[in-house]
């Protein structure tokens, strides 16, 4: 990979077995099925994608997004992920919010810190999971999808990766 090339937000269909996402990848988006407030099939708009793109490259991170659409693979995702290989991550339960058991055993068990994500509104917000332990370091909801670009900003800052947030400062 090129040092001056941009990485591409990964948006991965097939299931894989093992592995959440590819190599080398900073920081991961794990999306899991649509609350029923959102509608069926919506996804983080492509505006929105391109900018969490771009603002990983600033940083020098690469990020890569996957939606589920049911708990358990949601629950693969998250066993998926190695920690030596993903610095941080993501994580909007989407309608799995009320976290059963086997999700919430795959969260404490989980060694890569993260962000618990919601893209609701503040008129209409998502459940948000109940303390489920592991290595969760906030909760972003209220914002539409423009959660995802405050939580990475979040996730960058605490990277130390706060300069490149093109004047953000969260104060992590």
């Amino acid at each position: 990979m090129e040092a001056l090339r941009r990485p591409r937000l990964q948006c991965p269909q097939a299931r894989r077995p093992e592995r959440a996402v590819s190599d080398n990848v900073s920081i991961v988006i794990l999306r899991g099925p649509d609350s029923s407030h959102a509608g069926a099939g919506t996804r983080v708009p492509d505006v929105v994608r391109a900018r969490l793109a771009e603002s990983a490259a600033d940083a020098g991170k690469t990020i890569a997004l996957r939606s589920c659409r049911s708990e358990a693979e949601l629950v693969e995702g998250l066993c998926g992920l190695r920690a030596d290989e993903v610095e941080l991550l993501l994580f909007d339960p989407g309608a799995c919010a009320p976290a059963s058991e086997r999700l919430r055993r795959a969260l404490e068990a989980l060694r890569t810190p993260y962000i618990e994500v919601h893209d609701d509104d503040m008129d209409a917000p998502e459940p948000s999971l109940a303390a489920c332990g592991g290595a969760c370091l906030a909760r972003v909801h209220g914002y539409s999808a423009q959660s995802y670009t405050l939580a990475l900003a979040i996730a960058l800052e605490h990277l130390g990766c706060a300069e490149c947030g093109h004047g953000v400062h969260v104060g992590t």
